[in-house]
């Protein structure tokens, strides 16, 4: 077994697609129903409430994620912070030193996804 991708499912998958964009500066690939990033080989894919729907059936919650995180691997963490410093508003932790000795901070996007980005010890 292989673990594929994520995908979130939001009411506006152009405006998370412009955020993640800057955030992990990867493009998207899509379209404004579903678009899918590929930063370092893994997958993060967005898709649209009425695409999740017409696919798989059943009904989808946008924005209703309060138990996942995406872990991202950065080589600076603190530098990280200064760039996101224009465009991320929802902030969880700032940068710190875990104690397992992950640098790691966390924000949330748009949509209320949370984000981790961390430098694990050398």
């Amino acid at each position: 077994m292989k673990f594929a991708y994520t995908r979130l499912i939001t009411d506006d998958v152009g405006s998370l697609a412009a955020f993640y964009e800057r955030v992990i500066g990867t493009p998207a690939h899509g379209d404004d129903q579903y678009v899918e990033f590929r930063p370092g080989g893994a997958i993060l894919a967005l898709a649209s409430r009425k695409a999740a729907e017409f696919m798989h059936g059943g009904s989808w919650s946008a924005a209703a994620n309060r138990s996942a995180i995406l872990e991202f691997s950065v080589e600076d963490v603190d530098a990280e912070r200064e760039r996101l410093e224009g465009f991320v508003t929802d902030w969880i932790q700032e940068p710190r030193d875990m104690p397992w000795g992950n640098r790691s901070m966390l924000f949330r996007d748009p949509d209320g996804n949370a984000i981790n980005f961390f430098k694990p010890p050398a």
